[in-house]
């Protein structure tokens, strides 16, 4: 270092002008000490201390850390072994994800952004594959997958949130308000409410799915049945907005019926993913949020980067696992998440017992079946299992408050096609006084007389996701323009702060 100091400092070198043949041979030499110099110089900066360029949070010492933003600029050279997080759309993720960036000073990057903004070295995926909010956009860069399972009632709410996500609408007379006319008249409201609390139900199906799909390693099952399928039907489920679930059970009878068709995989899962589709790690976002279970949650996370060198080098020390915890969840550090949500919460909306009745049942499915011998020996499995007993019983105590009467439902609450005939003949009587029909009778004579609304209903659906992807690809842009100009202005501090670092780097 001394030489190259003195070399850069000195006034005699010129080797262009140099006359002499002894002054030639000085230069040369110096020439030679110069770049050796930078030789080592390198090593030194980018072999042995392999964390330049990025903003791993700090190591206060005794415990204590300062949370730092990760590093969105991902160099091409580094060869990390790559987390898949994967997920039934809601607000879970995030959270596992920001404490996968803070753990490691890297930052994580969404499947869609893959998909609009191309291939690149992140080290971190976010994913709702195989949902229809979901695309395999991040072809073969990821090495293994962690599943974040969420309480399914809360989930629903979260995602119903998503989904109606327009002008971000705070209740559901805004978010219909805000649905642009896709013919000359909209149909009542009842109607809308109905074919909404339709679509939640589905997505109880959906839910199960999902978790099937990465448990099984990408083997294809149909949705509502959850037998097994062939690729032809399984192209027709990932496409939602064109087939409704009438056509798509229908070409299940038509394709598969009681055939023995064997067993067919995603080819995703089944070529590129390199240690394989089935999750390492089962993770929860609720214990994570909570004092009591959540920096064992988080080491979980650590535990899952440290488990291969290829990004095991990276983490932060673990002597300080616990206070990145507390630097995101308890100081709310980093992105925002479902924590800090204004407005409404899932707490606001009730589910009848129709509803509620469905999820029940759709638990029960998967807890048998991830209890069974086939699967019990699994950690990952009786992780899941547990996780499912727990939901559960949340949503058993809901069920019994609402039967009870305990928990009154309103009219904007997930009421189920049930329960809302049932409303509307309870409204009928009341208005009309004593009728004779009964409400078997009242729901033929409701099939009779109400108009078909549902090329209307499929319509704003396909037009709600479209919407929906727009916003995300439009968000993907303005979040990487963000980031960009973040990037410069962070750069030009550390310019400012070391007037050597040009020289440096």
């Amino acid at each position: 270092m001394t030489v190259l100091a003195e070399t850069m400092r000195s006034n005699q070198f010129q080797p262009t002008f140099l006359s002499t043949k002894a002054s030639r041979k000085r230069a040369s030499r110096k020439c030679l000490l110069l770049v050796g110099s930078f030789a080592i110089l390198y090593n030194v900066l980018f072999t042995c201390c392999p964390n330049i360029g990025r903003r791993l949070s700090l190591n206060l010492g005794n415990g204590q850390c300062e949370w730092q933003p990760p590093n969105y600029d991902i160099p091409d050279n580094i060869d990390f072994w790559k987390t898949a997080v994967v997920g039934y759309p809601s607000g879970d993720k995030r959270l596992t994800f920001v404490q996968m960036e803070a753990l490691t000073g890297w930052a994580a990057k969404d499947e869609w952004d893959f998909e609009f903004l191309g291939n690149s070295n992140h080290p971190f995926i976010k994913a709702n594959y195989p949902h229809h909010e979901g695309i395999w956009g991040w072809g073969d860069n990821a090495d293994q997958v962690v599943m974040v399972v969420r309480n399914m009632r809360r989930a629903l709410v979260e995602y119903h949130d998503i989904l109606w996500d327009i002008g971000y609408a705070k209740t559901w007379a805004q978010a219909f308000d805000l649905i642009p006319n896709l013919y000359q008249e909209r149909p009542p409201l009842d109607d809308f409410l109905a074919w909404r609390d339709l679509r939640v139900m589905d997505e109880v199906h959906w839910y199960g799915w999902f978790i099937d799909y990465w448990m099984e390693e990408g083997l294809l099952r149909d949705i509502f049945t959850h037998k097994l399928t062939n690729h032809e039907h399984w192209n027709m489920l990932m496409q939602p907005t064109v087939y409704s679930r009438s056509e798509q059970e229908a070409a299940f009878d038509l394709l598969v019926g009681n055939q023995d068709i064997g067993y067919h995989f995603d080819p995703g899962c089944e070529y590129n993913v390199t240690g394989g589709c089935r999750p390492i790690k089962i993770l929860s976002a609720e214990l994570l949020v909570r004092n009591e279970t959540g920096p064992a949650e988080n080491r979980k996370i650590a535990k899952v980067l440290t488990n291969h060198e290829g990004m095991a080098e990276w983490v932060i020390e673990e002597e300080v696992w616990e206070c990145i915890w507390t630097e995101l969840i308890i100081n709310r550090k980093g992105l925002k998440t479902f924590l800090d949500r204004d407005g409404l919460t899932e707490v606001d909306y009730n589910f009848s017992e129709e509803m509620l009745e469905a999820m029940l049942q759709e638990l029960d499915r998967l807890i048998d079946k991830y209890r069974g011998d086939d699967w019990s020996h699994l950690e990952i499995s009786r992780h899941l299992v547990a996780l499912l007993e727990m939901h559960k019983a949340l949503i058993q105590q809901e069920l019994d408050e609402v039967k009870s009467g305990e928990r009154i439902l309103r009219e904007g609450d997930f009421l189920g096609p049930k329960e809302r005939k049932k409303r509307k003949f309870k409204k009928m009587v009341s208005s009309r006084g004593s009728i004779t029909m009964d409400e078997d009778m009242f729901e033929e004579r409701l099939l009779k007389e109400s108009n078909d609304y549902s090329e209307y209903f499929d319509a704003l659906h396909r037009h709600v996701l479209l919407k929906r992807k727009t916003m995300i690809k439009e968000e993907v842009f303005e979040n990487d323009l963000r980031r960009q100009r973040a990037r410069k202005l962070h750069n030009a501090t550390l310019s400012s702060d070391d007037p050597h670092s040009e020289e440096i780097f």
